[in-house]
């Protein structure tokens, strides 16, 4: 019997033009697009399939554009078209979290309207990078990073897949972990073109502004187990997903838990719906 997952991408998904295809067949599409835009200050169908890409990939815009891409695809889909669990990676989370029927679309791009703000506001404030670690064991990893924060704010951000860890944190520890961990026999380590250290405690004053409008936002029963980035674990429990979700933006995101956790629960297929393909290469 197949056990379908649907899981949705996260921000370094984007691109010019995503949607718009859809946007142009479907009426139904272009009311959610013209809702967004209402809610977001800006228009987004503009932004999303004119670009420039530059424009597309500033924090503030890049995670609303994606949220809203990925849920016109998910309210296309037939309701027949069922799914027993969903997860989402990082800004994907409140996709999975709308397709789960835990919040309104328009709840969820309202949160992440302020995420995407706050954390770009974060990135300015406390400059930061990231960087991929590729072939280096979770433990090696560990190990590296203890030694680094010697040298200033690091920490894991991102478990993808085997083999692909990524850290975040302030330059000068994250460059020195990089080094370290070729040292310690990673294949490569390369430096990640992006706005802010997220997921790490440079976000912490994102978290405050998160944590506020989320307090706002009555969060209902999920209709299939979300799988939550920062334990890996599903569960329908709505107070649960909304502290997971205050958690997830300055916490490591376990992709790889998550996934090997859907499989274990037995997950058959898994479905991404979203702009490009990132989360099938992982």
């Amino acid at each position: 019997m197949t056990k379908r997952a649907f899981i949705f991408p996260g921000q370094a998904s984007q691109e010019v033009g995503m949607a718009q295809d859809i946007y142009e067949a479907h009426d139904s599409i272009k009311k959610l697009y013209k809702k967004a835009g209402e809610i977001l200050g800006f228009n987004v169908a503009n932004i999303s399939f004119e670009g420039p890409f530059e424009a597309l990939t500033e924090t503030k815009v890049t995670q609303p554009a994606i949220f809203t891409a990925s849920a016109a695809l998910f309210s296309l889909l037939p309701k027949t078209y069922t799914f027993d669990m969903t997860a989402g990676h990082s800004l994907g989370e409140f996709t999975a979290l709308f397709a789960a029927g835990v919040m309104s679309f328009e709840d969820a791009l309202k949160i992440v309207k302020v995420r995407a703000e706050a954390m770009q506001i974060a990135g300015e404030e406390k400059a930061g990078t990231m960087a991929a670690i590729i072939n280096l064991s979770r433990e090696d990893m560990q190990l590296v990073i203890k030694h680094s924060q010697l040298k200033g704010i690091v920490q894991t951000a991102n478990f993808n897949a085997p083999g692909q860890i990524v850290i975040s944190g302030e330059k000068e520890a994250v460059k020195y972990a990089m080094e370290a961990a070729k040292t310690a026999g990673a294949k490569k380590a390369l430096e990640l073109s992006v706005s802010g250290a997220f997921h790490s405690p440079l976000m912490e004053s994102a978290k405050d502004a998160l944590k506020r409008v989320i307090r706002t936002v009555e969060f209902k029963t999920a209709k299939v187990p979300v799988y939550c980035n920062v334990d890996g674990l599903g569960t329908t429990d709505p107070k649960k997903l909304e502290e997971n979700l205050i958690l997830q933006i300055d916490s490591p995101v376990l992709w790889e838990d998550s996934v090997n956790q859907m499989v274990s629960d037995g997950a058959t297929e898994f479905v991404e719906i979203g702009p490009g393909r990132v989360l099938q290469g992982l």
